[in-house]
């Protein structure tokens, strides 16, 4: 039986309206995927490490130290706030958007004056990242202003030992407020892990970040110091650097810069090489 002209106009028209209906779903399943694919993308931060361990520090030290923070999302992530949980922790941050791929740092400055014993601090980051918080700690004890210094012999000979080749750096001339980065090779030429415990310079202008958090005997390191003064002219700042070295543990080094007025209307970062 053959179909009539109006029965073929009719399954025409079905077989219009079903191919129309499926590109119709097939849209709108492409829009729901990329919505979910939006809904789900964000910024997340991976942290070098979670805990700092400043070993031993003599009463009086500003104990620093600067977490490292990767955003392996895919969306820039703004630190809204770092809170301590005391007030004997100060810490300081990337302001600007940390970009997917992009590392940002969190500062942590322990006074240890007037704090003897063992200590463990918490500092609680929040962002607008997958994890909207989360929980860093500095740990370590804090020991006599002056240390014990009479070890044996044997214990000398076993004691980690800090090495470093220069020990001053030059940033030529620095605008005002203008952050610069010295770095310095530091080596562990003793016979245990060598751990920069901390850094304390007069302008507290000084923070530091070591490549590496326990240096092995015989393993080299950077050692990079963050500068930053807001005093003009010809400047010369003595950092001190402590270390669980039971020989020599402090180190000293002299950062010099010519800071002058701010020509540029923002901060610029200059790494020193």
């Amino acid at each position: 039986m053959f179909c009539s002209e109006r029965n073929r106009t009719l399954i025409a028209i079905h077989l219009i309206l079903l191919y129309m209906n499926r590109r119709f779903y097939l849209l709108l399943l492409l829009c729901f995927a990329l919505a979910a694919t939006a809904a789900n993308a964000q910024g997340v931060l991976s942290f070098e490490k979670e805990t700092h361990d400043f070993g031993t520090i003599a009463e009086g030290t500003q104990a620093t130290y600067e977490f490292s923070v990767k955003n392996v999302g895919d969306q820039p992530v703004i630190i809204s706030e770092v809170k301590p949980s005391c007030g004997c922790t100060t810490p300081t941050w990337t302001k600007e958007p940390i970009l997917p791929g992009k590392t940002g740092i969190i500062s942590a400055i322990y006074n240890s004056a007037g704090r003897p014993g063992a200590f463990l601090k918490a500092i609680t980051v929040t962002s607008n990242a997958e994890a909207t918080t989360q929980v860093l700690y500095i740990k370590g004890e804090v020991g006599p202003k002056d240390l014990k210094t009479n070890y044996s012999q044997e214990q000398k000979a076993m004691s980690p030992r800090l090495a470093v080749g220069n020990t001053s750096y030059s940033f030529g001339k620095l605008e005002k407020g203008q952050k610069a980065i010295a770095k310095f090779r530091i080596k562990n030429t003793g016979r245990q892990p060598l751990v920069i415990q901390g850094v304390k310079s007069p302008c507290n202008c000084v923070q530091y970040r070591v490549s590496e958090p326990a240096l092995k005997p015989g393993q080299t390191a950077l050692l990079e110091l963050r500068y930053g003064s807001a005093v003009l002219n010809e400047q010369s700042e003595e950092v001190t650097v402590f270390s669980n070295d039971i020989v020599v543990p402090t180190l000293r080094l002299t950062l010099k810069a010519n800071i002058v007025e701010r020509q540029a209307p923002q901060n610029m970062l200059r790494e020193g090489k």
